[in-house]
């Protein structure tokens, strides 16, 4: 075959998958494009996947699933798309992701960097390639979590989408990540998000100093008015359900909201920072 790109499969999980969706494709005869056509996929995009230079998709594998006769068996694509996406993520984190898909209301408070669902994805890429630098993760992983935060955002745009409540610190704003393009655009996205029907932002100043929280936390509210709250530490993150434990978070999340400046005035303030005033 003319310009076959020969592969290790041990050299990367998406290397493997790779690997795998050739083998299985060849096992049967088919062309790229045959299999393009069952997955509804482009064959630039088959290509792509089975040499490791795109990052395979939740979409992508369930189709593949259909295609190849593995979904719901041990060996299915999806459970291996899943394990690769865990690979790159914090302990606990895609438990929480599961309900987070799924939450009437979300509310989030976030002190350093803007939080994950507002992000751009020059924003989050910047932050992914910084872990690399420091040996957090590989190249990979680090196109993994990019790939994986367009999905988590994604599936919030739905017909009915979740209440979105976020409060984020002034340092949120102020700390440069990337460029002043990206930085901009990232801010903007922010302006952005105000104006939506089904959000609230507001940004608490520095000079605020009564905080319910001194670490990012989350609040869900499940279809069935049910709450949960996620936190992390260095090594894992922790999915609360007890209800118990979890209303005097939302209470203290509703304090903050209060002393804290209004939608109007936190907007005003970053594009004030947009023209480049203190």
């Amino acid at each position: 075959m003319v310009n076959r790109k020969e592969l290790n499969p041990e050299s990367s999980p998406r290397a493997a998958y790779g690997a795998r969706v050739r083998r299985l494709r060849e096992e049967r005869g088919w062309s790229q494009e045959d299999l393009a056509a069952r997955v509804e996929y482009s064959s630039q995009h088959i290509s792509a996947t089975e040499t490791a230079r795109k990052p395979p998709t939740l979409s992508l594998s369930r189709k593949l699933d259909l295609a190849f006769g593995t979904a719901d068996t041990v060996d299915s694509f999806e459970r291996e798309w899943r394990e690769i996406r865990n690979g790159s993520l914090l302990e606990g984190f895609p438990e929480y992701v599961a309900y987070e898909g799924r939450a009437v209301e979300i509310r989030l408070y976030n002190i350093g960097i803007i939080p994950g669902l507002l992000q751009t994805p020059e924003y989050a890429k910047v932050l992914a390639d910084s872990a690399v630098r420091r040996g957090a993760i590989t190249p990979e992983q680090a196109e993994e979590r990019v790939s994986f935060l367009a999905e988590r955002q994604s599936a919030l745009e739905r017909p009915r989408p979740p209440m979105m409540l976020v409060v984020l610190d002034e340092s949120c704003i102020r700390r440069s990540i990337g460029d002043p393009v990206a930085m901009e655009a990232q801010l903007a996205r922010l302006v952005e998000f105000a104006g939506q029907p089904n959000t609230m932002l507001q940004v608490v100043p520095f000079d605020m100093s009564h905080r319910p929280f001194h670490l990012p936390i989350t609040v869900l509210t499940q279809s069935d008015r049910s709450l949960m709250s996620y936190a992390e530490s260095a090594q894992r993150g922790h999915l609360e359900r007890e209800s118990t434990a979890v209303v005097p978070i939302l209470t203290a999340y509703h304090q903050l909201q209060a002393e804290s400046p209004s939608q109007a005035a936190s907007v005003a303030m970053i594009n004030q920072l947009r023209k480049g005033k203190p």
